[in-house]
């Protein structure tokens, strides 16, 4: 009973399954798929009796890893479904699924362990079998070029993750979480090991959720196929914030830690935003948004967000895992989002204006009356700001004076503020409380944001405006950054490449845009 409260059943179905592919090679399709079902229906039996035996006996139950493990279960029985169909008549099918099952056993034990030696072992593991993923077409030497490349980043990762635990363990005597918490909970300050440690974990979770400027291995992974960017985008790199929600504690008691992840998640929320605006390929687009996402998931955990950080978590995986899995069918909608388009568009500097201004008003309007039935709820200044600026766009199509389209939009800032809320609620009863927030983060975050604001309603406004003219160019071959990155990397630890293909395969893959030609 105890092993299905704790949902330890998924990473074991999954590494069975894992199994089963080697002593079965001909039904590796069909054990593929009931692993994915199975995995999902005793994930779901374990959130049930874990919630039934919480509310009888009081018993205390991982409700984040559960949350999680949930989420991943259901992203594998999607993503294992669709690749059943999508690499039909694939010579290397077996090979794909084996990878597949071991990374998501990976990922299961991730999320489960409450032992940090334990976590970084899978979270390894994640990173090798995705590798394996991500040259699925080993004869394409772009994809092996951009695998070496993430292959690097990884290492680096993991040697901070190994730096890490020799601290906690030195400061500590001891790598359990639940042991940490009390260490944490007992100390009346924080040793100086231990502010390094965290330091460490924040810039591990950097390097693997692919921050500015490390982020080319993301944006050029697309030479695999679309279930594995599915799984990459959808799952496997969120695990930098899932770890850091574990590790909640350490990192409110940490302030370098927390200035480390704040302006490396707003520096990245926002250039990233403003260079997937400017890409024509929709798997490019998909994955400049997902290293957008990643950097305002990682400032909202620096702020101590983590209710909001972990609703954030949940909401991206869904969205991306639909997005790559469909994105045949986004094309043609992805034309009309795009800021840099080649006409004015009609927006007034006025209705802008007001619309983030009511946009505000409705927010801290709801959330008022929210806590006039539940004294305990607030929101700190920078979630309604960010969470103002992000509605506002919904009020900008009343500005014709329609009031059907305006009432519209009333109605969308509204229901969505409400629905923010509920969510709001059911997380932060799954994750630490919110740490104390720095004022100077705070006021940085809503400097970048309103910032942010500006400048994509400007571009939309003048996009023949000497501004949007000279950003352009900047923005559509990513700053720059990447291409740096590449030339050290390559310079320190050179991919092996054959002879005649080497230079042109290499110059091909420098290009910081993602897209292939």
């Amino acid at each position: 009973m105890q092993i299905l409260i704790s949902g330890w059943l998924l990473p074991i179905i999954y590494l069975i399954g894992w199994l089963l592919v080697y002593a079965l090679p001909g039904h590796h399709w069909s054990i593929a798929r009931q692993t994915a079902l199975i995995g999902l229906l005793a994930t779901v039996a374990s959130v049930v009796a874990a919630t039934a035996g919480s509310l009888i006996a009081g018993a205390g139950i991982d409700r984040l890893g559960l949350v999680a493990a949930l989420l991943v279960s259901l992203l594998g029985w999607v993503i294992v479904n669709f690749s059943s169909r999508y690499l039909a008549g694939d010579r290397l099918q077996s090979r794909f699924i084996s990878a597949m099952l071991f990374t998501l056993t990976s990922v299961g034990v991730l999320l489960l362990s409450r032992h940090l030696l334990v976590i970084v072992l899978a979270w390894t593991g994640t990173s090798i079998g995705l590798h394996v993923l991500l040259t699925h077409y080993p004869e394409r030497k772009a994809a092996q070029i951009v695998a070496h490349k993430k292959f690097l980043v990884s290492r680096c990762a993991e040697l901070c993750l190994a730096v890490a635990l020799l601290l906690i363990y030195a400061a500590c005597g001891t790598l359990q979480l639940d042991d940490l918490s009390f260490y944490l909970l007992n100390a009346e300050t924080l040793p100086v090991s231990l502010h390094l440690a965290a330091v460490l974990f924040a810039l591990a979770a950097i390097l693997k959720t692919a921050q500015l400027p490390l982020h080319g291995w993301l944006i050029q992974v697309m030479e695999a196929p679309t279930p594995v960017s599915a799984l990459l985008h959808a799952g496997v790199v969120n695990m930098g914030g899932f770890v850091l929600i574990r590790l909640a504690e350490l990192l409110c008691m940490a302030p370098a830690a927390q200035i480390v992840l704040v302006v490396a998640g707003s520096t990245t929320a926002v250039l990233a935003s403003l260079v997937m605006l400017t890409r024509i390929s929709i798997k490019v687009r998909l994955a400049w948004s997902t290293c957008a996402q990643m950097g305002f998931m990682l400032l909202e955990i620096g702020l101590g967000l983590y209710e909001l950080a972990l609703l954030h978590l949940v909401a991206h995986s869904l969205y991306k895992a639909h997005a790559f899995l469909s994105a045949g069918d986004t094309v043609e909608a992805a034309r009309h989002r795009d800021l840099f388009a080649g006409r004015a568009n009609g927006e007034s500097l006025w209705w802008t204006l007001l619309g983030a201004l009511a946009s505000g008003l409705l927010v801290s309007v709801s959330v008022w009356v929210w806590h006039g039935f539940l004294p305990g709820l607030s929101l700190p200044a920078a979630t309604l700001v960010i969470l103002s600026l992000g509605l506002a766009p919904l009020l900008w199509f009343g500005q014709g004076h329609q009031p059907a389209l305006l009432l519209r939009g009333i109605a969308l800032v509204l229901g969505l503020t409400q629905l923010y809320l509920i969510w709001h609620l059911v997380f932060a009863s799954i994750v630490p409380p919110a740490g104390t927030l720095s004022g100077g983060l705070t006021a940085w975050v809503i400097l970048c944001f309103t910032s942010l604001y500006g400048l994509q309603f400007w571009i939309r406004r003048y996009p023949r405006s000497q501004l949007a003219t000279r950003l352009y160019p900047w923005a559509y071959n990513g700053f720059y950054l990447d291409e740096t990155f590449t030339r050290i990397t390559f310079r320190v630890w050179p991919a092996r490449l054959s002879p005649t293909q080497a230079q042109t395969r290499v110059n091909r893959t420098l290009t910081p845009n993602g897209e292939t030609v």
